[in-house]
């Protein structure tokens, strides 16, 4: 069976038809689909019982819509990854999604190898874009990272990395995938992984797209 055999999966789109296309591709690369859903509530719910490793989430749903799907299931299980699916690549559409705590957007439009990919690399903790998005949504981080903090007087001092962890953040921050991060320090896929994961437990976020966040108010991604 391939890697990804273990991967639970969950489609939720209003369209029959397409939804019920996904889940076959994704079932036939090896996937287990979890469930599907065809409405906002019912995704929540279904979420909620069948626990999926990866959510692969239409936004303009009934009842109610994507991004508020994403926030309940994920307020619920922080480690869930969601992956958007949606045929909007309008750029409001796209940061509403990742503010939401969505770790990728992908366009309809996108081929079945594309999707396939995208959710195996999503399943892993990466962030994945349709090709030019990557930019807006970085972009969009250093807008806010530009903005003034909200007045914290007794804020406690950050949480201490390690020179390793910090090494990993900073190109986690310039936008090299986990594979990269392994093959640049020459130290396995798993141990990218756990140091991830460390520092996020360190720093108390919840996914990828908050610690790029956190990077980049830092200025890592700046550094050689």
């Amino acid at each position: 069976m391939t890697e990804t055999a273990a991967v639970k999966v969950m489609v939720v789109d209003d369209h029959p038809m397409w939804r019920d296309a996904v889940a076959r591709d994704l079932e036939k690369a090896g996937f287990d689909i979890v469930a599907t859903a065809g409405d906002g509530p019912q995704a929540v719910r279904r979420a909620r019982a069948t626990a999926p490793d990866v959510l692969v989430l239409d936004l303009n749903l009934p009842g109610l819509p994507g991004v508020q799907v994403c926030k309940e299931v994920l307020a619920e299980r922080s480690e869930v990854r969601v992956l958007v699916l949606s045929a909007s690549g309008e750029h409001a559409d796209v940061l509403e999604a990742v503010k939401s705590g969505a770790t990728g957007y992908l366009v309809k439009s996108a081929s079945t190898d594309e999707l396939i990919e995208a959710v195996r690399r999503t399943a892993v903790g990466d962030a994945v874009f349709t090709p030019g998005l990557a930019g807006l949504v970085l972009g969009e981080y250093r807008r806010l990272a530009t903005e003034p903090p909200p007045a914290t007087p007794d804020e406690p001092a950050a949480p201490q990395l390690t020179e390793r962890e910090t090494e990993v953040l900073r190109l986690v921050a310039k936008g090299l995938s986990y594979k990269q991060i392994a093959e640049r320090l020459v130290i396995s896929h798993r141990t990218v992984q756990n140091h991830v994961q460390n520092t996020l437990g360190k720093l108390q976020l919840h996914n990828r797209v908050e610690l790029v966040r956190y990077a980049i108010e830092r200025g890592l991604d700046e550094t050689d």
